[in-house]
């Protein structure tokens, strides 16, 4: 398995769900990921830690639908220090969505946006440091930005999360840009400008992946979610978008393990 001992700061260290419906979303993901759940209690808020083979993956929190936020997976980036992170969106043409707050002894949390309007989570790790399975079946595999101001949004991210960038694709049909640490790559940025449907605005997508797309993507069907776009190829593998049923959107890709 490919267990994930550190992560570098400013890379994806944490995804979660808000579902208006959470037993439902228990049941979907433990059939198609062969995820376990553990309800972590009424101090955090009956908040539900997801994991695959004994390593957690992710996690999961109730949607009121106070927050005008539908339900849907969010990505945390890696901080040392959430107040300044969270101070340094505001200075860098961002905002701040969430104040930092401590989450017992798990750590500090707060969301932020991008100039284009993108939410991301922001997490100081203490007891909890993130995902530790990743790059096979059941598990995150990439974290993707799509984003309606391409220059803006890779500026943000390096000013305020330290980014290390290498571009990918710099032509106006695709234009396209990795977070690396080390070389290796972490997230990607894509200008999304020219295809994303009017009102649908920029935004974090998480993949997970899978062994066989064309039988990840009917089981989505077969448990109650909607399948947005049929598999098709990609250079890393076959994907597809598929959302649960409560609508919460995400991405599968084909791995090899």
């Amino acid at each position: 398995m490919p267990i994930r001992e550190a992560t570098p700061d400013g890379a994806p260290c944490w995804i979660d769900l808000a579902s208006s419906n959470t037993d439902k979303a228990t049941e979907f993901y433990r059939q198609l990921f062969g995820w376990t759940a553990q309800d972590m209690g009424e101090d955090y808020g009956h908040y539900v830690n997801f994991s695959k083979n004994g390593q957690v993956v992710a996690g999961m929190m109730f949607n009121s639908g106070e927050s005008g936020f539908p339900d849907g997976w969010s990505t945390y980036l890696k901080s040392a220090d959430a107040r300044s992170t969270s101070e340094a969106a505001a200075a860098k043409g961002g905002s701040t969505l969430l104040a930092p707050m401590e989450v017992s002894d798990q750590g500090t949390m707060a969301y932020v946006a991008d100039p284009a309007g993108s939410a991301i989570g922001v997490w100081q790790a203490n007891k909890h440091t993130g995902f530790t399975l990743q790059d096979e079946a059941g598990a995150p595999v990439w974290h993707e930005l799509m984003t309606r101001d391409f220059a803006a949004s890779l500026n943000f991210y390096r000013q305020v999360f330290g980014w290390e960038t290498e571009t990918q694709s710099n032509t106006d049909e695709f234009r396209y840009t990795n977070q690396v640490h080390g070389g290796q790559p972490q997230a990607g940025v894509m200008d999304a400008s020219g295809f994303l449907p009017e009102g649908v605005p920029s935004h974090w997508s998480v993949y997970f992946g899978v062994e066989d797309t064309e039988a990840a993507t009917a089981r989505v069907g077969e448990l109650g979610g909607t399948v947005l776009s049929e598999p098709e190829d990609s250079p890393y593998g076959r994907m597809a978008a598929v959302a649960d049923p409560t609508g919460a959107a995400f991405k599968i890709i084909s791995v090899n393990n």
